[in-house]
């Protein structure tokens, strides 16, 4: 008797969707002298919903796929995955900028996405 194949079908949870006018949490920090904004919409629970990260010294290439790394981020924590789980998968990236930081709760980033991981942990995951 064959075991049953596993299956490659996965199920999408309901989207949770942030109040139109929400609160958030603008957050300034620096990686290796780049300075940059964290946003983060809070939903009704004061859970991340969505991020938003805005760089002072980027060029077309890195905003795009900072923008993109936000809008993936943002959706999964909508559909419902832990922000533990969600910020594990970025934490350690490894990549310029990379360097000393502004917040000396994270001294060292190995990366601005390492930095945002390490920052939503530090002040969101219980």
């Amino acid at each position: 008797m064959h075991a049953p194949a596993p299956s490659t079908e996965f199920q999408i949870g309901r989207r949770r969707v942030l109040p139109v006018t929400r609160r958030s949490v603008t957050h300034k920090f620096a990686v290796a002298g780049f300075e940059g904004y964290l946003t983060i919409g809070l939903f009704e629970d004061d859970s991340p919903g969505e991020i938003f990260i805005k760089m002072s010294k980027e060029g077309s290439t890195l905003s795009g796929l900072i923008q993109g790394f936000c809008r993936a981020f943002s959706l999964a924590l909508q559909y419902g995955l832990p922000l533990a789980d969600a910020a594990d998968r970025f934490r350690g990236m490894r990549f310029e900028p990379a360097g000393p930081t502004s917040n000396p709760d994270i001294p060292e980033a190995s990366s601005i996405l390492d930095y945002v991981a390490r920052y939503l942990e530090l002040h969101f995951v219980k």
